[in-house]
């Protein structure tokens, strides 16, 4: 179930009361007159089950609360209530396949944010898998998938095709590119140091790596898992269970990919980095083909009469 505290101006209370109370699967409907200050206003709240929301936000915007009121949307970890019960058994289709579409444009918009701490991150990730690729340390590897945040600007690249936002598809563009670039700008710095300091050495990358050695050898198992991967991601992302997330991150390799090109870019090992480099835009591109394809999938299914929802 969703909870909805909605302020809306006093003049439209009445239209936004109606609208819940026809809205199925909607419950606890509260209205408290003049409780609002900024905006002025009344106070509606309401739940809602999943599969629901997203029509009733849809209902909501048209009448323009979001611009005159606040429409806040919130997960409700436990309900116990016969009306909630009730209103989730009415409402067409399941909680777990319901695609909140504002939120998933809002909260994509968030990760896809060309920040300091996204950067960070990043950069520490392709470092941390360059020690990875030295080393042919295969822990090293995954560790350095589980902390690179990538997959947020990918969702939000499909999500921005989909949804038809150009301005979200360059923001997540740009920080897709710009993280890469300055993550292998980094760890190119970063492998010349090492090599200084005698801890990284020429010979350790050119030599025999049977647990790394797949981040500079792309083939077709790579498109595969980079599109499997894609799909899980935004079922994960789209769906009620986001525990998914952490199993796509450490399955494509993007991150040691683009570590083993800068590593290889450090020692002038040309094959080595344009390997590298097409392993990465491999999977970037079976990525957002994969969540893009989801996406619309989703949105096909969910614009069907609510009798014929699975």
């Amino acid at each position: 179930m969703l909870h909805l505290r909605l302020i809306t101006p006093s003049d439209t209370t009445d239209d936004v009361v109606r609208l819940i109370e026809k809205t199925v699967g909607t419950t606890h409907l509260v209205v408290v007159p003049n409780a609002a200050r900024n905006p002025v206003g009344d106070v509606v709240m309401c739940d809602v089950a999943r599969e629901a929301g997203d029509e009733l936000i849809g209902a909501l915007r048209e009448l323009g609360l979001d611009k005159t009121g606040s429409i806040a949307v919130e997960n409700i970890d436990l309900s116990l209530s016969k009306r909630a019960d009730k209103a989730e058994d009415e409402a067409p289709g399941e909680g777990a396949d319901a695609v909140l579409w504002e939120h998933l444009t809002d909260a994509t918009h968030e990760e896809s944010t060309l920040s300091i701490t996204y950067v960070a991150f990043i950069t520490l990730a392709t470092m941390i898998a360059a020690c990875g690729v030295v080393l042919d340390n295969a822990i090293l590897i995954v560790g350095a998938m589980a902390v690179g945040p990538e997959f947020g600007p990918l969702a939000a690249f499909s999500t921005s095709i989909v949804q038809r936002h150009p301005r979200l598809a360059l923001r997540s563009l740009i920080a897709l590119l710009v993280g890469f670039a300055v993550a292998m700008a980094v760890t190119v710095g970063f492998s010349w140091f090492m090599d200084a300091a005698t801890l990284f050495h020429k010979s350790d990358l050119e030599g025999d790596r049977p647990n790394t050695a797949f981040v500079y050898a792309p083939d077709a198992f790579s498109f595969v898992v980079a599109v499997l991967a894609g799909i899980a991601g935004t079922l994960s992302l789209t769906s009620a269970k986001s525990g998914a997330l952490v199993g796509v991150a450490i399955s494509v390799t993007t991150v040691p990919a683009a570590a083993n090109a800068a590593v290889a870019l450090a020692y002038g090992d040309t094959e080595q980095m344009l390997g590298s480099t097409n392993q990465l835009l491999l999977n970037l591109l079976g990525i957002v083909m994969a969540g893009t394809l989801t996406l619309l999938i989703q949105k096909w299914l969910w614009k069907r009469p609510k009798a014929q929802r699975p």
